[in-house]
């Protein structure tokens, strides 16, 4: 066959692709075109065994796609496979009126026999028969599948806005990058697309349902009236004859009508996309040996029963038993085995103490309770490993160094779903999660109530729901941002290095940040490092910056900042002013995008005044421990309410005081931002919008 395509293609040349293209609209005319041509006996049978394999495939296909958009062809199918067969019940219609007085072969062999292999040869049991399918198809399966499109397209659509803002909520933490991003989001538009045309795709099936039932009675009137005006047959003989045929064509087109029903019937009421669904219901029907078990005992009680067929009943009984003592062995042997791996080694635990027993501290942990260690195991579908790369990448690409490695561990003593996250031995945050649900976070508008376990997002404090994953459509058509377990344990991490980056960068990472820049501009980092500042004194710098959550990623403009006034000032925090000075347009631009009027707030001009005396006194910073305490909590107010306005919360205070205040706020306000007059460029203005004031 691939030798054949491949001599096809060269004869086509540069064609090929629009051949290929023609394929399906050939295909239909043909299929039209049956309905108007006459058809010799043998070319319906080809046909016929055509159109029951093709639902076959159709079938199979849609019983090993692992998500619904495996199949995202299928409408169109149902719509090909529809016209197909009512071609070929327009086609076998003409040959049984023609031909229905010879006998039952006149329209081939495959009507033939359905009509005396599956009915005996009794058009009353094949009427029966047939009735019988067309109930199961029309009011069962179609009826249902219908039904399951219709709400499932409703509910894709409205869930639409809260899968994009989880997206986006993923994008912002860096647990995706901007290409994974596009392909979600174009999945969430094709997944709504794809419900929508099923639900105006299953009614063809319907349709197909109605139109067999009817072309079959049309076919017995007309078989009854030719046989018996025309061709002088009687009552009897006209009856045996053609309506034997219609049933057989009938059934012929049923069946793989019933296939093609319960093939889309799979795909739309498909729930998952990690497993086939064959894998699915063995997993979770077939894998529970005390559902097995209990459900063989009452079988076999049943088989004790007086009156009651002891042997199949004791049969399957037995069968369903010995399945439930096969799957507890298996389980009790997978359970023991890391058991067995774990036991102490003689050798191992006689041997002296060495340097090799002390552990580092690692600079970057997180340690889990026992029942997230799914999170992080590959053969449970734990994606927490990736998801943590993806952090540290993002964190790179935002910050401006890379970060060291997270060390993950299981730790016994945290209770079973909390996490912890450590930096440098110290816990710097710790949360509680849960495997198997999802996190629905409020971002402020939403109202409806849902039912699970209230609590707080840990990364930013907004009020969140742990639910069961069968309410994630109605917690994002209600608003919230739903993420799972795994997402809610990343963001938290990302928040916290984040906040933390200036504790992350150590020497090492310094020197490997120093190596990387040389590669970019190495004689501008050979002039200035370590000629005119020392690594230590650049650590310390760069830490400044980013304890106020300046990002360091223009490394280059730093060093050249460092080039110009390194020879004259030795002092980190001086230089760290200069830097905040050269790097201005860029750290406006941090805090307020590009936008080009700075809301602002300030200081009440005596207040102010107070301040600054008190801080840049000669003989050291002496602020009055109460006016301090009164800043403090003024400006944790005020800010809160610049953040409630959706503006960004930042202090516009003189040049001598930027950095003390900045150090003062940094513990009440965490989120306000300090800057200079000196520090906001000459492209920008200002608009004062709240002022902090001694008496406010």
């Amino acid at each position: 066959m691939n030798a054949l395509m491949q001599r096809l293609n060269t004869l086509l040349g540069p064609n090929a692709a629009s051949a290929k293209m023609l394929m399906l609209p050939v295909f239909v005319v043909l299929m039209l075109s049956m309905m108007v041509l006459p058809l010799p006996p043998f070319v319906l049978d080809l046909l016929f065994t055509f159109n029951i394999a093709l639902a076959l495939v159709v079938m199979m296909v849609a019983a090993q796609m692992v998500k619904p958009l495996d199949f995202a062809a299928l409408p169109t199918v149902l719509l090909v496979t529809t016209l197909l067969r009512l071609s070929l019940n327009v086609a076998s219609t003409r040959v049984v009126l023609l031909e229905g007085h010879n006998g039952p072969g006149a329209a081939g062999k495959v009507i033939e026999s359905f009509g005396h292999f599956l009915i005996g040869g009794n058009f009353a049991v094949g009427l029966i028969v047939f009735a019988i399918l067309v109930v199961i198809n029309f009011i069962v399966v179609t009826k249902g599948a219908e039904r399951i499109a219709e709400v499932g397209a409703r509910f894709t659509l409205d869930a639409m806005p809260g899968k994009q803002m989880a997206i986006d909520a993923e994008l912002n933490a860096g647990l995706i990058d901007e290409t994974e991003a596009r392909r979600r989001r174009s999945e969430v538009g094709e997944e709504a697309d794809f419900f929508g045309s099923m639900d105006g795709a299953s009614k063809y099936v319907r349709g197909d349902a109605m139109a067999g039932l009817l072309i079959l009675f049309i076919n017995i009137v007309g078989g009854l009236i030719i046989g018996m005006a025309m061709h002088g047959l009687s009552a009897g003989q006209a009856a045996e004859s053609y309506i034997l045929l219609a049933v057989g064509d009938a059934l012929v087109a049923q069946i793989p009508a019933l296939l093609i029903s319960v093939a889309s019937a799979m795909v739309i009421s498909r729930v998952g996309k990690d497993q086939d669904i064959g894998t699915q219901i063995r997993g979770q029907v077939f894998d529970s040996p005390q559902s097995l078990g209990l459900a063989a005992g009452i079988v076999l009680m049943l088989g004790f029963v007086p009156g009651m067929p002891h042997l199949v009943f004791l049969l399957i009984g037995g069968s369903l038993g010995l399945l439930a003592w096969q799957l507890q062995r298996r389980k009790k042997r997978a359970a023991a085995e890391p058991a067995r791996k774990e036991s102490d080694d003689p050798a191992q635990a006689n041997a002296e103490a060495s340097w090799d027993d002390l552990t580092p501290v690692d600079t970057l942990g997180l340690e889990v309770g026992y029942r997230l260690i799914q999170l992080v195991d590959k053969s449970r579908q734990g994606d927490l490993l990736a998801r943590i790369k993806g952090v540290r990448k993002k964190f790179a690409q935002d910050v401006g160094f890379l970060p060291p490695p997270v060390h993950i561990r299981d730790n016994l003593e945290l209770k079973p779903s909390v996490y912890r996250v450590t930096l440098r031995g110290a816990v710097v945050g710790e949360g509680e999660a849960f495997p198997g649900q999802l996190l629905a976070i409020n971002p402020g508008g939403a109202q409806q109530q849902l039912p699970g376990t209230k609590t707080v997002d840990p990364a930013f404090g907004l009020p969140a729901i742990w639910i069961e994953q069968r309410h994630r459509e109605t917690a994002q058509m209600a608003g919230f941002t739903v993420v799972d377990c795994a997402t809610v344990v990343a963001t938290h991490l990302s928040h916290l290095m984040q906040m933390n980056a200036s504790r992350l960068l150590g020497r090492v990472e310094t020197q490997q940040l120093v190596e990387h820049v040389t590669k970019l501009a190495p004689k501008l980092i050979e002039d200035v490092v370590p000629k005119m500042v020392g690594i230590a004194t650049l650590q310390k710098v760069l830490q400044l910056l980013l304890e106020e959550g300046v990002h360091i990623r223009d490394m280059r403009s730093i060093i050249e900042c460092l080039a110009e006034h390194a020879a004259t000032v030795t002092d980190p925090g001086e230089l760290v002013r200069r830097i905040r000075t050269h790097l201005a347009p860029a750290i406006v631009q941090q805090i307020y995008g590009p936008t080009k009027e700075l809301d602002v707030i300030a200081l009440e001009p005596e207040l102010e005044r107070l301040v600054t005396q008190a801080l840049s006194s000669p003989h050291g910073a002496a602020l009055d421990p109460g006016v301090a305490e009164a800043i403090t909590k003024r400006a944790a107010d005020t800010a809160r309410r610049q953040e409630d306005l959706g503006l960004p919360a930042c202090l516009l205070v003189p040049d001598l005081i930027r950095a003390p205040m900045a150090r003062l706020l940094k513990r009440s306000a965490p989120r306000l931002k300090v800057l200079a007059h000196s520090e906001i460029p000459e492209t920008h203005s200002i608009r004062i919008g709240s002022i902090i004031g001694a008496n406010a």
